[in-house]
Formats: C-alpha cells, sequence, structure tokens
C-alpha cells in the first residue's frame, strides 16, 4: 500500500499536465496525468505535494487547496491512497520533467487525451467544486470495473456494456 499526491495546476483556463513517456516499467506509462508522486518517510500530503510539484516541474506553489483522497485497488499494482489537489498560484519557472513531457492544456482537452477510466470522475468531482470527497477506483488491468463516492456504489462496470 502506498500514498501519492496528484496535483492539478490551473492557469488561465489551462491545466499543467505530464505525459508520462520518458521512464520504463511506469505502470502510467503514455497516459497523461497531474503532477505529484509518492510520500517520503514522515511527509504530510501537503510537504510531498509542495516538493513534488517543485521536483517535478521547478515551480513553488503558494495556493492549494486539498480536494479529496482516491483510493486505487488494482489486481495487478499494490493499493494506492492518492491525496488530490488543485493549484492556482505559484512562482517559478517551468523546467525539463525526467518523468516525461509537461504542457498547458485546456481543462476541457483532459478527457480527450490517453488517462486512466477513473480519472474522468474525480476531473468531474474538482470541476463541479465538490467539498473534499473520497472516490474508490477499482481496476482490472486498466479497465474500471467499481467506483464508489464518498462510501456509495456510483458504478458497476463489470456487467456493462
Amino acid at each position: 500500500m502506498k500514498n501519492t499526491t496528484l496535483c492539478y495546476i490551473l492557469q488561465d483556463g489551462k491545466c499543467l499536465m505530464l505525459h508520462r513517456v520518458k521512464k520504463e516499467n511506469d505502470l502510467n506509462r503514455d497516459k497523461w496525468i497531474g503532477i505529484g508522486g509518492k510520500f517520503e518517510d514522515k511527509e504530510s500530503p501537503e510537504e510531498c505535494l509542495v516538493r513534488e510539484v517543485r521536483e517535478e516541474t521547478g515551480l513553488e506553489l503558494t495556493r492549494y487547496r486539498y480536494r479529496g483522497i482516491v483510493t486505487f485497488v488494482s489486481d495487478r499494482w499494490p493499493t494506492e491512497y492518492m491525496h488530490l489537489f488543485t493549484a492556482d498560484a505559484f512562482t517559478g519557472t517551468l523546467k525539463e520533467c525526467d518523468e516525461g513531457v509537461l504542457e498547458w492544456l485546456d481543462w476541457e482537452q483532459l478527457t480527450q487525451i490517453p488517462h486512466w477510466e477513473g480519472d474522468e470522475l474525480f476531473l468531474r468531482l474538482l470541476e463541479q467544486e465538490e467539498p473534499f470527497f473520497s472516490l474508490k477506483l477499482c481496476y482490472e488491468g486498466e479497465t474500471l470495473v467499481y467506483a464508489a463516492l464518498n462510501g456509495k456504489p456510483i458504478k458497476e462496470m463489470r456487467n456493462e456494456k
């Protein structure tokens, strides 16, 4: 089981995204994701967020919001608790990332680029300004088979076609 952070950095109607194309054996290979990563020992979610954004982008966050927690369950990887943030203020200059290519994209594009199916659920919650939420996403391989919001099933995908 692991703890991670993920942040959607917003500026002028665009969102900073990372196209994961540089690391071998990357479970996010070829997908577009927000900015974040794994907790280090003794870090809080906020400390991990600020460090990961600085390491991956060169930006120093000056305003961010803790929006929710996403529990990923997979038949391939250990369970992951992802602490989800948005940010809309920062200082610094964008640098090259060793994990992929950084690009500012229109919010509307985020569901049209290669991504995890469950990302659409939390992106919608972020867009709708949903209060702090808990989202559980269960995958078989790369297929989303179950989702629950605040403990209540939203969708059982396994039997839908």
